[in-house]
């Protein structure tokens, strides 16, 4: 276990009983995310990641694709 996930799991030991079952609920079903991506990931092919590039070429040359700040403009930092 890494020293961060210590600390965390030591600051959650601190919280009463009801608010340490919704954070582990939470942590639960990051892993399971986690895990379903993985294997997803895993099984994708070469194949299958180049049919995506290609995909994503021909969206780029037809010019629709917009820049990703246009889409999620930057927070300004205070």
């Amino acid at each position: 276990m890494t020293e961060l996930l210590q600390r965390a799991i030591s600051a959650i030991e601190q919280l009463p009983d009801d608010v340490q079952d919704a954070i582990a609920a939470r942590l639960l079903s990051e892993v399971e995310d986690e895990r379903a991506w993985s294997e997803q990931f895993g099984a994708t092919t070469d194949a299958q990641w180049n049919h995506l590039a290609e995909m994503v070429r021909r969206d780029l040359d037809a010019g629709r694709t917009s820049p990703l700040d246009d889409e999620f403009p930057p927070v300004p930092r205070p």
